[in-house]
């Protein structure tokens, strides 16, 4: 998993949310900081700025729930 791989994601999810699918958005939220944290725990080179990208999505307004 590179940086650009972790921002393409987060603006993929920027365009779910801003379709007003929070239920979507919520879901690719946490898909990403699983596959983030799995590519840290694996050693990746920048754990730091894959974390710092990930964390973007806090940045994207929608709600946060589950049916």
């Amino acid at each position: 998993m590179t940086v650009d791989d972790v921002r393409k994601r987060v603006e993929g999810l920027r365009q779910i949310a801003e379709a007003e699918d929070d239920e979507a958005a919520h879901g690719m939220e946490d898909e990403l900081y699983i596959e983030v944290l799995g590519a840290i725990a694996n050693g990746a080179d920048n754990p730091e700025k894959l974390a710092a990208e990930a964390l973007k999505t806090l940045e994207i307004e929608f709600s946060r729930w589950y049916s």
